[in-house]
């Protein structure tokens, strides 16, 4: 299969380039595409056949289910049975980095929702993902478009380096500006709201919206959301996780400290605040793992609020912790 890429103002994409991508979805086809958060790998979510194809292209486990994206809120209610708290986060952060799991209407594939009786659906805040929706005239379920595993793509190049030959499109829409996945929400059961997996859009906003405190999920509710059971996000050399004023696993160290004999520190990548961090996390993995280095050394965010609590989950699994 050759992998085609076209480049696209994200703002304003070339409705030419937009009614080719969605052809090939119509089509049963795979276009990777940009969204606020991370490159998304879409196919129509409707058709198994073509959703299918997803977890073929990506080595990606059958039973982990697909985020279905949306153009509008009357879409979404075509998906999943929405209630009062899912219209309330709906209306307030669609569109937006949050991910709401939601009983499953007849006509989301089991394939698509891994044969859970929910689905998860959201609304991406990024115009070239929802013009293709769009123009596609269905909903498009799109995990992040990587190998299974590997560090979520933030640029079309890094979609390239992992799908080419494997899907029909790469839209092309620069680097995504939030860089970490959606939070995902369950909210089947609406007196009791869950943080399935935390993400681009902070817990305390969510609580704030709700007027209650998210849960934690058990392991039952776990399954209904992506990227929670598996190693994930994991370059091809080690990971490890440095506290301020700690040594690092197997007595390495960081920032100079504690440095035994024998360890070269080569590089240090230092980001100004979480929200920087959030954009350059995968993206730094996968250029230090293409460099003449032993691990990749992780600080830790201790931040309380904002995207620190996603940073951490995503830090945690890339180091193997699930």
């Amino acid at each position: 299969m050759m992998t085609v890429t076209a480049k696209v103002d994200r703002w304003n994409p070339n409705p030419d380039v937009i009614a080719e991508a969605a052809e090939i979805i119509k089509a049963g086809g795979l276009v990777a595409f940009p969204t606020e958060t991370v490159y998304g790998l879409g196919a129509d979510a409707l058709n198994t056949q073509a959703v299918s194809s997803i977890f073929t292209a990506k080595g990606r486990p059958q039973d982990n289910p697909l985020i279905v994206h949306v153009y509008s809120l009357e879409q979404a209610e075509s998906a999943v049975h929405m209630n009062d708290s899912a219209y309330r986060l709906a209306r307030t952060f669609w569109p937006g980095p949050l991910t709401l799991v939601l009983p499953s209407r007849d006509i989301i594939p089991a394939a698509t929702r891994a044969g859970l009786s929910t689905a998860a659906v959201r609304m991406p805040d990024n115009p070239t993902a929802r013009a293709l929706i769009f123009a596609s005239g269905t909903m498009i379920a799109a995990p992040s478009a990587n190998t299974s595993g590997r560090p979520s793509p933030t640029d079309a190049e890094t979609v390239l380096h992992d799908m080419a030959g494997k899907i029909d499109m790469i839209l092309d829409g620069g680097s995504v500006k939030l860089g970490i996945e959606s939070t995902v929400i369950d909210l089947t059961d609406a007196a009791r709201p869950l943080m399935l997996r935390p993400g681009g859009m902070p817990r305390e906003v969510i609580e704030a919206e709700l007027g209650r405190a998210l849960e934690v999920y058990d392991t039952g509710s776990m399954k209904r959301s992506p990227g929670t059971r598996y190693r994930h996000y994991a370059p091809d050399i080690p990971v490890v996780i440095w506290r301020k004023g700690e040594k690092l696993t197997g007595d390495y160290a960081y920032m100079g400290m504690n440095i035994p004999d024998g360890v070269n520190m080569d590089r240090a990548v230092i980001f100004s605040s979480a929200e920087n961090f959030a954009h350059g996390l995968f993206a730094g993995l996968r250029r230090l793992e293409r460099e003449d280095v032993s691990y990749i050394a992780v600080e830790w965010p201790e931040e309380e609020s904002g995207l620190a609590e996603g940073l951490r989950d995503r830090i945690s699994r890339s180091a193997g912790h699930i």
